[in-house]
């Protein structure tokens, strides 16, 4: 095909998919040398049980997987105390939350979260052609019922709240989040990716509100962020539309094998997320002496201001120059911010001494 005839074909796709910039073929790929601490990945290896139950999946490679994850939605039903025609299996929950987008918004429509929050759902939003209205509130660890309820926010379609929060870590009370979903008459739609490293959950409310839907990964907490494994829970209704419009075979074998395994062997990550939530209460600290003022996360990252003087890319640049990458967020009110993922105690005590010889002045670049 020639390129002359380039112009005619782009004119047949949507308004919104002519307003998207094509991505380039090839971008540059982090270096391996590079520590990794830039997306809360949880850097363990899997428990040896469930390490078996994912060798022996590649043994049935040759077999579709199973359609409308059945077997991993029971699984998931009886782990958690629920019917299985409220929970939903996909390819992490980032692909349950576009299957949201998709199912609930069409072009004018609107979708409200709460600010800051996970970048992506801007994108998801303007793909339905939708407005994103970010709701910021005061405090950190409690939430602005009153903007949702009567502000701009009040016509959305749904609300997206993630708790904990992510780039903060902050953590709002479940009971203030029930009161948002008490009072609201359309859908909230609660993302807690990090609960696990929090000191309570949400779950026990979807089977007392129709209008709340929990979404629930295990890449951050179970260690599977390359293998996608994410969950939802809701009214059977909702959850059961949902997954009429989910791809065929969304999930691989291995991924339903290691769901499974994970499901029955939780407590074997017990000693995976002490360490996580020691490392986090250690590192906070010491970025604190160190002049950073860090935001109490209780997830597996932390939020921390820099020092006065430079900024959060700054010192993002100064990081991975000593080879370690961190998040760094261009958001109106995060330019002073660094986000760093906690992993073992090695790549944290590596982490720690760059800091320290970035802040004495050994990189002035």
């Amino acid at each position: 095909m020639t390129d002359a005839k380039i112009p005619s074909l782009l004119s047949s796709l949507t308004p919104i998919a002519r307003e998207l910039d094509a991505l380039p073929a090839g971008r540059p790929a982090p270096a391996a040398c590079l520590m990794r601490l830039n997306a809360n990945e949880n850097p363990f290896p899997l428990p040896s049980i469930v390490m078996r139950s994912a060798i022996a999946a590649l043994e049935r490679q040759y077999l579709y997987p199973e359609h409308d994850n059945i077997t991993l939605r029971e699984a998931a039903a009886a782990a958690y105390g629920m019917s299985a025609d409220r929970v939903m299996a996909g390819n992490g929950s980032s692909e349950l939350l576009s299957l949201i987008y998709r199912a609930l918004l069409a072009p004018g429509d609107s979708i409200a979260m709460l600010s800051p929050g996970f970048s992506f759902n801007r994108k998801l939003a303007s793909l339905q052609g939708a407005q994103f209205i970010e709701v910021r509130g005061n405090e950190l660890d409690s939430l602005p019922i009153d903007s949702f309820l009567f502000g701009p926010a009040r016509h959305a379609k749904f609300i997206l709240l993630a708790n904990p929060n992510n780039p903060t870590g902050a953590f709002v009370p479940v009971a203030e989040i029930e009161r948002l979903v008490a009072k609201y008459d359309r859908l909230v739609v609660l993302d807690e990716a990090y609960i696990d490293f929090a000191p309570e959950n949400g779950l026990h409310l979807v089977n007392r509100y129709s209008n709340l839907l929990i979404l629930r990964t295990f890449s951050k907490s179970y260690a599977t962020a390359g293998i996608r494994i994410g969950f939802a829970f809701g009214h059977p209704e909702l959850i059961g539309r949902l997954r009429n419009i989910q791809n065929m075979f969304n999930m691989n074998v291995i991924g339903h094998a290691v769901g499974m395994s994970v499901l029955s062997n939780r407590r074997a990550y017990d000693e995976n997320h002490n360490h996580i939530k020691h490392e986090r209460q250690r590192v906070s600290g010491a970025l604190s002496e160190f002049g950073f003022s860090v935001i109490p996360s209780h997830a597996n990252f932390l939020l921390a201001r820099v020092p006065a003087g430079r900024d959060g890319k700054w010192w993002q640049s100064a990081l991975e120059r000593q080879g370690i990458l961190v998040a760094f967020f261009p958001d109106d009110g995060l330019e002073d911010c660094i986000r760093v993922s906690i992993g073992t105690r090695n790549q944290m005590d590596a982490f720690l001494e760059a800091v320290d010889k970035i802040r004495r002045g050994a990189d002035s670049s």
